[in-house]
């Protein structure tokens, strides 16, 4: 059986970005990419777990590449996505599912040991609570993108809408890391102030809970908080924002403390926010602009 540092589930997707500094179309997208290539920058055993269409399998040749192993699920459908940024402020977006590569489940998983497995879904299409209580049963730790469960696709006109999760409260409690946005924060905690945000769920059970926002990324712990910024020359990148900092944070995270990790991450992302492509820079390349953010 094979061992991981971290295990990445969830839809690799086909993107259409539209947005004032830069629109882009067919490019691939989602947590399982932007996610796990930030991570294994850290030279960290990284695998991924996803469902895409057979003749979409172009998606995730940047993954091998990067010499993560990926286990492919077969779908009907890959999922596809349209952002559309309809003013300058890169944290307002509507956004659609067009298609989508349907549920994953316990049965279909293969056999593998992780230090971590990270549930990056883009929509509540993917992920269900079930799916995560019989992973923690195995005995798992969980990392997970409250984005699976706060961004609803309406069936009919495959809209994206921000609704609050009856559940999360026992969402947070199962995780041992958390990861939102702003916008999330507020949708289910009713404050868009990321420190009272981050207070309330650690109340309800988060171990350590990460959010990001236009201007940096804040991480709580043990009653602490932790707040690095970015430094980002353009926000070309926008798309991949969250993914790119939580994967980066998790990988460093294992052995490293909040404060390296916090900075690691915010770099990594300021890095690849300044291209609409996934993180494919170096080690070297983050850690001088870890050193270059201090001055």
């Amino acid at each position: 059986m094979k061992r991981y540092d971290i295990v990445f589930i969830g839809h690799v997707t086909i993107d259409e970005i539209v947005a004032a500094e830069g629109s882009s179309t067919g490019t691939g997208g989602g947590a399982p990419l932007f996610g796990s290539l930030a991570a294994a920058v850290t030279g960290k055993n990284i695998a991924v777990i996803t469902r895409i269409a057979k003749e979409d399998t172009y998606l995730i040749e940047a993954l091998e590449k990067a010499g993560i192993n990926v286990y492919l699920q077969s779908a009907q459908d890959t999922t596809h996505m349209r952002v559309v940024h309809p003013s300058s402020n890169v944290d307002e977006r509507v956004m659609y599912q067009t298609k989508d590569a349907g549920f994953f489940t316990i049965e279909e998983l293969p056999s593998f040991e992780a230090n971590l497995v990270h549930l990056g879904a883009l929509t509540d299409r993917e992920f269900t609570l079930e799916f995560m209580q019989k992973l923690k049963e195995k005995g798992f730790h969980l990392a997970v993108d409250m984005q699976g469960f706060v961004r609803q696709v309406d069936e009919s006109t495959r809209i994206i809408r921000f609704g609050d999760v009856f559940e999360k409260k026992e969402i947070m409690g199962l995780a041992d890391f958390v990861k939102l946005d702003v916008v999330e924060a507020k949708i289910l905690t009713g404050t868009d102030n990321i420190s009272e945000a981050a207070a309330i769920c650690e109340g309800w059970g988060s171990h350590e809970t990460l959010i990001t926002r236009s201007d940096g990324v804040l991480v709580r712990s043990m009653g602490k908080n932790y707040f690095e910024g970015f430094s980002n020359r353009s926000s070309a990148g926008r798309t991949g924002r969250g993914d790119t900092t939580f994967g980066a944070y998790l990988a460093r995270r294992l052995d490293h403390s909040i404060e390296e990790s916090i900075r690691f991450a915010a770099s990594l992302a300021s890095i690849k926010m300044e291209t609409t492509k996934p993180f494919r820079g170096s080690l070297k390349e983050v850690l001088e602009r870890m050193q270059t953010s201090l001055l």
